[in-house]
């Protein structure tokens, strides 16, 4: 079996706020490990408030943990610095949750695309013509790409989004509850493009919801969160349909109350 793409181990993240007597620790990630497999989904699971999205930022260095490691691609992710650290982001990319925030509203589509590509000086010359490559692949008509955010959909946006996270080719994209804000007939049509440019690119992702149904749709393992903690970690079948810990047990009966009230 293949070295793990990252593997990450005993991370650790206390926010603090306030001052003497009113000073406040939050301890938002405790002691959490998983890797992602290449060519593999790593579905983390929570409710709201759980800290999968705090380890994801830890992941993409956007939050410096007080504790742990991680090693992506053989490198010491949390050692990285200056060139190194600006190289690497090129492997590592991020799908936002929500489609409207997270794009330029000034930007045209086709800006959006090439945006990473204009900040590692990359393509110089044919940015546009890749660009509608990338807008094409993904769903959206290349001539739509003079037009701004504002003339889109939420998941024409988030389309463009998976776009311009594809543009530097990177090996590992984490995926930020990227359908939770989208329409449910809109949730399969987003995460059939993910697994199908998966198999295409051997992407990994490191897929965060609180939704358990999306999470066994494209998931190859399951890692369950509860403050701040991972409860149960394991292969798709064994989270689904073999559960151990009674908070896993819970949101799957939560699940399938919801799957019936439907």
């Amino acid at each position: 079996m293949p070295d793990p793409l990252l593997d990450a181990r005993g991370l650790s993240k206390t926010f603090s706020s306030g001052r003497g007597a009113g000073r406040r620790e939050v301890r938002a990630v405790q002691d959490v490990s998983l890797a992602i497999e290449p060519g593999q989904t790593h579905g983390l699971v929570g409710e709201s408030g759980s800290g999968k999205s705090t380890t994801g930022r830890i992941l993409l260095r956007l939050v410096e943990p007080d504790a742990g490691s991680a090693v992506f691609r053989g490198q010491d992710l949390f050692a990285l610095r200056g060139s190194a650290l600006r190289a690497m982001r090129r492997h590592i990319q991020l799908i936002y949750q929500d489609p409207f925030s997270s794009v330029d509203p000034r930007y045209r589509a086709r800006d959006i695309v090439a945006e990473p590509w204009a900040i590692h000086g990359l393509h110089r010359g044919e940015r546009g013509r890749r660009a509608d490559e990338l807008l094409e692949r993904v769903g959206i008509d290349a001539s739509l790409g003079d037009r701004y955010p504002s003339s889109f959909s939420g998941g024409q946006l988030q389309r463009i989004g998976i776009a311009r996270a594809l543009a530097l080719a990177p090996d590992l994209i984490i995926c930020d509850e990227p359908v939770s804000a989208l329409d449910v007939s809109v949730q399969s049509q987003i995460l059939n493009l993910l697994m199908d440019l998966q198999a295409e690119r051997g992407l990994s992702y490191l897929f965060i919801a609180h939704d358990l149904a999306v999470v066994r749709h494209i998931s190859d393992r399951v890692s369950v969160m509860r403050e701040g903690r991972i409860v149960e970690s394991g292969t798709r079948d064994e989270i689904f349909e073999r559960p151990r810990h009674e908070y896993t047990k819970l949101l799957l009966a939560a699940m399938e109350a919801g799957s019936a009230a439907d």
